[in-house]
C-alpha cells in the first residue's frame, strides 16, 4: 500500500492498510492510524500523529516546524483526530512551547487547497476552511464553523460553535458562537440561522439565539447589561448557556 517512490522513516508509524503515493514523505516519529490515504507528494513531518480514515491530498504540508521566529527545535506536536480531509497545498504546522506545545485538530473537518492552521491552534469537529482561509497562531475554533475563502483570523483569538466567518473577513476580536462576522476588521452582521436549520435547530431555538444576538448587539447596551439579561435565560434555554460561557470565558475584546 505504500507507492516504492515514497520516502517513509523506519521511526514512523503506519497502520497496516494506510495508503502512501509516490514522493509522499513521511518522518520520524509520525503515527497513521487505519483507513488513511497520504496522496502524491504530500509531506508528513516528525511527531504528527493521524487517527482513523483521514485523507492527505497531494502536496500538503502537515506537521512542519511552527512559523514563529522563537521556535528552536523544542520537540513538539501535531495531533489530528478521524475522518478529516485536507486539499491541496494545505498547511497545518506543530505548536510551540510557549503553549501547549501542541497544536490539535478535531474530526471530520475540511481544509480546503491553501487553508493553514498556524501553531498552538485548537480546531474542533466539522470545521470547513475554505479555499486561503487561515488561522494564526493559538487561535480556537469552535465545532461547525465555517470560514469562507480568504478569510483569516488574527492570533489568540477564539471563534465560536456554528459562526460563519464571511469571505474575505479579517477577525481580529472573538466571535462568539452563532455569529456571522463580516468585514475588514470584522463586525457581527447577523446570525447564522442556515447553517442551524442545516444542524437541526428547532424554529423555537433559532428564534432564541436571534433574541441573545439582538441584546448583545441592536440595543446599544453595555456588555455587563447584555450578559446579565441574558443569564437569566440560560437557565431555560441551553442554546443561550453556550453563548453566555463562551463570552464569560473571553480574556480578549468580542467583534462589536
Amino acid at each position: 500500500m505504500i507507492d516504492a517512490r515514497a520516502l517513509v522513516s523506519p521511526e514512523a508509524r503506519l497502520a497496516p492498510d494506510v495508503v502512501v503515493g509516490p514522493f509522499a514523505v513521511i518522518g520520524p516519529g509520525v503515527e497513521i492510524g487505519p483507513g488513511c490515504t497520504v496522496g502524491a507528494h504530500a509531506m508528513i513531518e516528525r511527531d504528527t500523529r493521524l487517527g482513523a480514515r483521514n485523507v492527505v491530498h497531494q502536496f500538503a504540508s502537515l506537521g512542519s516546524s511552527p512559523q514563529d521566529k522563537s521556535y528552536k527545535g523544542e520537540p513538539t506536536r501535531l495531533e489530528i483526530g478521524d475522518d478529516n480531509v485536507f486539499r491541496e497545498f494545505c498547511t497545518v504546522n506543530r505548536g510551540t512551547s510557549k503553549d501547549q506545545g501542541v497544536t490539535r485538530i478535531g474530526n471530520g473537518n475540511l481544509f480546503m487547497s491553501y487553508a493553514h492552521v498556524a501553531h498552538d491552534c485548537v480546531v474542533g469537529d466539522k470545521v470547513v476552511l475554505a479555499n486561503l482561509a487561515t488561522l494564526g497562531g493559538h487561535v480556537q475554533v469552535g465545532d461547525w464553523v465555517i470560514m469562507a475563502g480568504f478569510s483569516g483570523v488574527h492570533q489568540f483569538c477564539r471563534i465560536g460553535a456554528h459562526a460563519f466567518i464571511a469571505n474575505n473577513a479579517a477577525v481580529t476580536r472573538d466571535v462568539p458562537p452563532y455569529v456571522m462576522a463580516v468585514g475588514q476588521p470584522a463586525v457581527p452582521h447577523s446570525v447564522n440561522s442556515e447553517g442551524l436549520k442545516r444542524r437541526g435547530f428547532t424554529p423555537e431555538q433559532i428564534r432564541n439565539i436571534r433574541n441573545a444576538f439582538r441584546t448583545l448587539y441592536r440595543e446599544d447596551r453595555k456588555l455587563e447589561d447584555a450578559l446579565g439579561e441574558l443569564r437569566g435565560v440560560a437557565g431555560e434555554q441551553p442554546e443561550i448557556a453556550a453563548f453566555v460561557s463562551f463570552i464569560d470565558a473571553a480574556t480578549r475584546s468580542l467583534v462589536r
